[in-house]
């Protein structure tokens, strides 16, 4: 058998992580069937990282399948998107017709970030005429604050949700839909019974790299900032939902005079005029801001697990994440972390094992710091053309932004309800005026403050019970049984569309709405 892994791309990110973690365990586990390894992706991946993950699969081969078309469509050329429908429907084929002679598993991952629907309708219209099984792993989803790719998805064959959902949620006794965390399972499972399942990402407790990687991580991290000041990391590519002003915000308030450093850089177009405005402000105001400190070519530089053993402390601000990964990173390094609590992954970290000592609900800002008056109509606006990017249908699901169901008296707000417009304005503030006034508001940070100047953050020490969850091996266990078995009862035709339904009303909640999601400039 082949294992064939499809993705838009390589890039450094969760979904690759997963993909390096995984594979070596699943061929391992598997060693009598797995003859090779194809990824098929819209480009090649980094010729190191490849090295390393054919490295990593001891003699299994790996083969690369690389059309452009099955990349992130908004990215191509205005040719290519026009002829799209044609690319991706001959180079599934292709690949179809390489791999024809050998029983093939199609393991396609983020299929629900809707970037590219002609390659997951493709996939799925294979799985029922040629292919045997496809299992559809869905890290992220479009219709989770990402209402502009529902926007560029208005394309022939994709105007209506119902066309939408039936590329990303089919239904098929030879498809088989994951998710990373529980609360998403939940609502696979119940629409495609014994078609779903939960699988959380692979990860395991990693040695500390030896005294000398860290110390020399160090001596570059004070070459790159110009100091040896201490360094917060927060380990991710610069991504809006990543919420930065927020980590910057609490690095300054903390721990004065340290940098707050993101490893990764920009990797989506889309997400360029928010990182060049973080890094206006910051230049404008000597912020101690480092963004993509691990951008571009990564030889010669220290590897992540070596810079957060580096660096004094982690830091995670997203709004929005799967599985968070990253929480565990940190804790593998055993750095102190300072995070904010994301209410769909927290019981699976709990359930894990994982206690962290330094974890928040939310930020509140006293509205004085910042223009509220002007922040309501900011918002007014930008709401409304969100929603117009919406079908009226989901559009009447969506509740109220937390600063426009305040009212017109200007009242304390989180900061991660902010658009990014707002949130600097607060960071523009005087470091002490801003910590004085929010200081009252969030009575914990009060504590956590003199811990940091104190040197005594606290790290989440790796409990034993996570290997039962997150080890290799029970990773390949828990994929297998998501293979199919003879006599499953029939889906209901529409249980795409009930489970596309189901989700709209979970994720159009008020708790769940963030203007820097709204816009790639808010």
């Amino acid at each position: 058998m082949k294992l064939i892994i499809v993705h838009h791309h390589f890039r450094p990110g969760g979904v690759r992580r997963v993909i390096e973690l995984a594979t070596p365990h699943l061929v391992a586990h598997w060693p009598e069937r797995v003859r090779g390894v194809v990824l098929a992706a819209g480009e090649a991946p980094d010729a190191a990282w490849l090295r390393d993950f054919r490295r990593r699969l001891h003699g299994t081969p790996v083969k690369v399948f690389v059309r452009p078309a099955f990349g992130y469509v908004s990215e191509m050329a205005p040719g290519a998107r026009r002829n799209i429908t044609r690319l991706v429907s001959d180079g599934v084929l292709e690949l179809w017709r390489e791999n024809l002679r050998d029983e093939c598993l199609i393991w396609a991952h983020n299929l629900g970030l809707g970037r590219n629907l002609y390659l997951a309708r493709e996939l799925t219209f294979s799985s029922y005429n040629r292919w045997p099984f496809l299992i559809a792993h869905h890290h992220d989803w479009w219709f989770d604050n990402r209402w502009h790719h529902f926007a560029a998805m208005r394309e022939p064959g994709f105007r209506k949700l119902d066309a939408v959902a039936g590329a990303v949620l089919a239904a098929s006794p030879q498809i088989c839909h994951v998710a990373v965390n529980h609360d998403d399972a939940r609502v696979l499972e119940k629409h495609f019974p014994g078609l779903a399942g939960w699988l959380p990402n692979p990860i395991e407790p990693v040695k500390r790299p030896l005294a000398a990687r860290v110390e020399a991580a160090r001596a570059w991290l004070r070459q790159q900032l110009g100091d040896d000041a201490p360094v917060w990391l927060l380990p991710c590519r610069l991504l809006r939902r990543k919420n930065i002003a927020e980590a910057l915000l609490l690095t300054r308030w903390l721990r004065p005079g340290a940098w707050l450093a993101t490893t990764g850089g920009v990797s989506s177009a889309e997400e360029q005029a928010y990182a060049d405005s973080l890094l206006a402000a910051a230049q404008t105001y000597n912020w101690r801001l480092r963004l993509g400190i691990l951008h571009g070519d990564e030889t010669q530089k220290p590897s992540v697990p070596e810079l957060l053993a580096a660096s004094e402390a982690v830091v995670l601000t997203s709004l929005q994440e799967g599985f968070g990964l990253a929480f565990l990173e940190a804790a593998a390094a055993q750095r102190p972390l300072v995070a904010r609590r994301l209410p769909n992954i927290a019981p699976d970290l709990a359930k894990f094992g994982f206690r962290f000592p330094q974890c928040y609900g939310e930020v509140w800002v006293d509205p004085s710091l910042f223009d509220w008056h002007g922040e309501r109509e900011r918002q007014a606006r930008l709401f409304a053309q969100w929603k117009g990017l919406m079908p009226s249908a989901a559009g009447r699901l969506a509740g109220k932004p937390a600063v426009l169901a305040s009212g017109n008296d200007p009242r304390p707000v989180p900061f991660s309800r902010l658009t990014l417009a707002a949130q600097l304005e607060v960071l523009a503030r005087p470091l002490d005026e801003s910590w004085e006034r929010c200081a009252p508001l969030n009575r914990f940070l009060t504590a956590w403050r003199e811990r940091a100047l104190e040197g005594r953050l606290q790290a989440s020490p790796w409990p034993p019970s996570a290997a039962r969850w997150l080890g290799g091996r029970a990773y390949a266990r828990r994929f297998l049984q998501l293979m199919p078995v003879p006599c499953w009862a029939p889906l209901p035709a529409a249980a795409g569309k009930a489970a596309q339904a189901e989700f709209l009303r979970r994720k159009l909640r008020s708790e769940n709405l963030y203007p820097l999601l709204w816009n790639s400039i808010s």
